[in-house]
């Protein structure tokens, strides 16, 4: 290949020498090698935030089929039980507030859907009370609160 000693134009996306109206092919060829190496970057790169989200779908799906089983559980296994210390206490319900601040949208959905006695939970995992001392034992009340408090938060269910 010659070496092109004078400034070269681009025309049409190719490169010329001057004097003799060669095309450069090396240099043709290093442009289609960098335009394919950003594509692939970018393929890469999309792969592996697809691969992150459905990573990340699986983990809150997992979270959930959890939760549901626990709370299943716990329903079953507590119906008829009045007393709030000893619902509280359950071995399900304690798994549940286990789980940590992850399960909270999934306690504010069971809250409002279901209602049930998850105020305990709430409060032991967000270590808040958003019920005020008029509320209490007041149960519409109470939930209205605590879900008025997961969307001041930032949460959705």
């Amino acid at each position: 290949m010659k070496v092109i000693k004078e400034q070269p134009k681009l025309l049409n996306n190719y490169r010329y020498s001057k004097s003799n109206q060669e095309i450069d092919w090396d240099y043709i060829a290093s442009r289609k090698i960098n335009k394919l190496e950003r594509v692939i970057s970018f393929e890469f790169a999309e792969k592996k935030q697809k691969k992150y989200q459905d990573s990340e779908q699986d983990k809150r799906e997992e979270l959930e089929k959890i939760f549901a089983q626990l709370v299943k559980q716990w329903r079953e296994e507590t119906r008829g039980v009045s007393s709030t210390t000893d619902l509280a206490m359950h071995p399900a319900y304690q798994q549940i507030i286990g789980m940590g601040k992850s399960v909270i949208p999934l306690l504010l959905r069971e809250l409002e859907q279901k209602s049930g006695r998850w105020f305990w939970a709430l409060k032991a995992i967000t270590r808040k009370d958003p019920v005020l001392p008029a509320q209490r034992g007041r149960t519409k009340e109470m939930v209205k609160a605590w879900l008025d408090w997961g969307r001041r938060n930032g949460y959705t269910w």
